[in-house]
C-alpha cells in the first residue's frame, strides 16, 4: 500500500534549507567559540618569575617534580634561556597558576556548552 503524504506533512519532517543554515551557523559559532576560549586561557598560562618567561602546565610541573635538588636548579625558560630558580617557588607558583586558570576555563567552558 503507498505512503500519502500532504505537501504540508512532507515539508513538517524536513529541515528547509535555512534551517539547515542556522544549525551550521551554531555549529560553527560553537566551534569558534570554544577555540577563543581556548586561546584565552592558554595565553593566561603565561608568568614571569626569576628571571624567566614560564608556561603553567603539566609538561613545567612534571621537570619541576623531577628535580633532584628543590632549592635550585637550573631550567630552560619558554624561550630556551637557561634560568637558576628555586625549585619550590618556581612549582608552587606554576601549580597555582595552572589550578586558577583551569577553573576559570572549567567555569566558562560550561556556560558555552549550556548555551549550545
Amino acid at each position: 500500500m503507498p505512503l500519502y503524504f500532504s505537501p504540508q506533512t512532507l515539508y513538517n519532517k524536513v529541515m528547509d534549507t535555512d534551517d539547515l543554515i542556522a544549525h551550521a551557523r551554531a555549529r560553527f559559532d560553537h566551534v569558534a567559540a570554544k577555540r577563543v576560549l581556548k586561546e584565552k586561557y592558554e595565553a593566561r598560562m603565561l608568568f614571569a618569575l626569576a628571571g624567566g618567561m614560564w608556561r603553567a602546565g603539566p609538561e613545567l610541573l612534571t621537570v619541576l617534580s623531577v628535580c633532584p635538588d628543590r632549592d635550585s636548579a637550573v631550567i630552560l625558560d619558554l624561550y630556551e634561556n637557561p634560568v637558576q630558580v628555586n625549585v619550590g617557588d618556581l612549582e608552587q607558583a606554576a601549580q597555582q597558576r595552572w589550578q586558577e586558570q583551569m577553573n576559570g576555563w572549567l567555569a566558562e567552558y560550561e556556560e558555552l556548552r549550556k548555551q549550545r
